[in-house]
């Protein structure tokens, strides 16, 4: 792997033109990693990030709008990143929040509707925790537990009841000091208390939200009474959520199987059967987990590959994904996914047509690649 990265900056330097940071060094393993809509972004486990892809908007972060088909280093050092449709947020080791890409409704954070093609910081705070960046708004967590959200506000999925339409810089939601992870779909958001609890609001006019009915709601609103939920993702109108005890459920549209089960759209989780759950990720309409025992299934929309099984088929129950049972890593799945394993290896599959795959290539697979 580390000889691969070492290739790929070569290959950035003396093809593309493009220098690469002094500062980065060639990762050995990932520890996290994330997609939009045709873009893919990587952190090592030297705190190192990469990204590639579709890059119309800037969301790459390498100063350029040249969509790359093999990964860039961006300056700086970090823990986490999140891809939404055409921007990237991530946050530093210093606790410092970094977003990039398409801002027309300000889901940048930095007080403009500008474009950025470089990261450019939100605010000053440095005590920045977690982040989600969904279509045209992003969340994030700080380690006070306190909860923000900015960009686009039409179907009150900021959770600022209603009052506002865009904000160009982070809203507190609420006064909470208990959050744990927000995840941001297309229209609404998601997001997980220190009490296990979890809570929805937003667009629910496909049951996203999965309290129960259809329509909005304006600020945050708990799904049901369950405290055991262990971790949330929101896709384009759905949501995935899995438990501690293993349980996998999922609610809102299910057009292309993406809930697990050949059933109508679902206004409360509905628990997806079959084995226990570890992991699980969600994009636009397609559904990606991983299973204790590492082996990894997708269901949902397939149309580029998505569900990484070889086909083009979509899928309305779980398809297994080969036969490797190493996939304890991170995973994300959009129109392409990516996933870790064991070895700390980085493997992608689907839509390719913007070279996220990283490969070189914008050819698509329909089974993972390394």
């Amino acid at each position: 792997m580390s000889s691969l990265w070492t290739l790929v900056v070569a290959f950035a330097v003396a093809v593309l033109g493009m220098a690469a940071p002094a500062s980065a060094a060639a990762p050995a393993t990932i520890s996290t990693v994330t997609v939009g809509w045709g873009h893919t972004c990587a952190v090592g486990g030297d705190a190192s990030l990469w990204c590639w892809g579709s890059n119309s908007s800037g969301q790459v972060g390498d100063g350029s709008t040249t969509a790359r088909s093999t990964p860039v280093a961006i300056a700086g050092s970090w823990t986490a990143a999140d891809g939404g449709t055409g921007h990237t947020c991530a946050v530093r080791t210093d606790g410092s929040l970094w977003c990039w890409g398409n801002n027309f409704r300000g889901q940048l954070g930095d007080g403009t509707t500008t474009n950025r093609t470089a990261p450019v910081r939100v605010g000053d705070a440095t005590t920045w925790a977690t982040v989600s960046a969904g279509d045209n708004h992003t969340c994030a967590t700080r380690t006070d537990g306190s909860l923000w959200c900015w960009g686009f506000d039409r179907h009150s999925q900021l959770g600022q009841g209603g009052s506002v339409y865009v904000s160009t810089v982070p809203l507190r939601v609420g006064t909470a000091t208990t959050w744990a992870s927000v995840t941001t779909g297309f229209a609404h958001t998601c997001a997980t208390r220190t009490d296990r609890t979890l809570w929805c609001w937003g667009d629910s006019s496909s049951g996203q939200l999965g309290v129960g009915s259809l329509g909005y709601r304006t600020s945050p609103t708990q799904v049901g009474t369950a405290a055991t939920w262990a971790g949330v993702t929101a896709g384009y109108t759905f949501t995935c959520a899995n438990r501690t005890d293993g349980t996998l459920w999922c609610w809102g549209e299910n057009g292309y199987g993406q809930l697990g089960a050949d059933v109508p759209y679902q206004t409360a989780p509905l628990q997806v059967t079959g084995g226990t759950w570890a992991a699980v990720t969600v994009g636009f309409d397609t559904t990606c987990a991983s299973r204790t025992d590492g082996s990894l299934w997708c269901w949902g929309h397939n149309g580029q590959g998505q569900l990484a099984d070889g086909t083009t088929t979509h899928r309305k129950t779980p398809a297994r994904v080969g036969t490797a049972t190493t996939w304890t890593g991170p995973l994300a799945v959009g129109y392409h996914g990516c996933g870790v394993r064991t070895d700390g290896t980085l493997w992608c599959w689907g839509n390719n047509g913007s070279g996220q795959l990283g490969d070189g290539t914008t050819v698509r697979r329909t089974a993972p690649g390394r």
